[in-house]
């Protein structure tokens, strides 16, 4: 006996009828091809399973639909609890920056509404985070993107900054058109590990401008980044984060002409209701960043 006869038989007796199954049933099927696996189906069985007009089902047809409901039935509900739909965990790839200045607001609105929650958070770069998710290791990752996402993931963009540059305030340098000018830029470069994006994508911006900068040193977040150039020792590469003041002893200069940094979210499948809510958070402080940015 073929199960899927059974479930399009199940979706016909609980809809009462081939047209209104076809309408209730989700994912895409025709009307002549119920009609025909129904068909297969009573052959099967040697007998009718119901009458076709007016709808009525046999005496078989409801001893069979009687046996088959509960199980149909209770089916999305089994998958939901198997995708962890009935226990508030999630596990979440951010990068350090994100998961200092972001994060902590988002969780506090997602424990509101699942008072229960439990997440696991894990560092990393895009990359990583799509290796996580395909694995089913990771539920989503909110991260910065470089390039396109992975095959069979999904991604919701949230919002693009720039990126700026962190001078001592002392510094005589007013534009970072200044410093491309120069023969050879003598300010040591400052910013996090070279494979991190935005470093990626000011390498490949600076590459097309035809000039060349690389990092003399390589920190393990923005706020160290921040903390050096503080100090004198360079020139800082960091994001110009919506309504965040530069460190005492710097300014800022935003990079002109520069690409922007994208930032979203990566997850894999159907979103989960926690993923839902994570995701209508997370649009919420971006929508927020954006008026402060604007």
């Amino acid at each position: 006996m073929n199960i899927h006869h059974l479930e399009l038989f199940y979706y016909v007796a609980r809809h009462q009828g081939v047209s209104a199954a076809a309408r209730h049933i989700p994912y895409g099927i025709q009307q002549p091809a119920i009609s025909a696996q129904i068909i297969q189906l009573e052959d099967s069985l040697g007998t009718p399973l119901f009458q076709r007009r007016p709808f009525q089902l046999t005496a078989e047809g409801r001893e069979l639909f009687a046996f088959i409901q509960p199980f149909f039935q209770n089916l999305p509900k089994v998958v939901d609890k198997l995708r962890g739909e009935d226990r508030a965990r999630l596990r979440i790839g951010a990068p350090a920056a994100i998961q200092q200045s972001y994060l902590p607001r988002l969780l506090k609105l997602l424990r509101r509404r699942f008072p229960q929650l439990q997440f696991f958070l894990n560092s990393g770069s895009q990359e990583e985070f799509e290796a996580l998710l395909l694995a089913g290791e990771l539920d989503l990752a909110v991260t910065s993107i470089f390039s396109k996402p992975a095959a069979g993931l999904r991604y919701r963009d949230l919002i693009s900054l720039p990126m700026a540059l962190l001078l001592p305030e002392k510094s005589r340098i007013k534009a970072a058109a200044e410093l491309w000018d120069q023969d050879r830029i003598g300010m040591p470069l400052i910013c996090v590990e070279a494979g991190d994006p935005m470093c990626r994508t000011f390498q490949q911006e600076l590459k097309r401008r035809k000039r060349e900068w690389f990092p003399s040193l390589e920190l393990s977040s923005l706020d160290l980044v921040a903390e050096y150039a503080a100090q004198g020792f360079g020139v800082g590469l960091v994001v110009d984060q919506p309504g965040e003041r530069p460190p005492a002893g710097t300014r800022r200069l935003r990079l002109e002409g520069f690409p922007d940094l994208a930032y979203g979210v990566l997850w894999n499948g159907r979103p989960t209701p926690l993923v839902e809510s994570f995701l209508e958070g997370a649009g919420e402080i971006a929508r927020e960043l954006k008026k402060q940015r604007d």
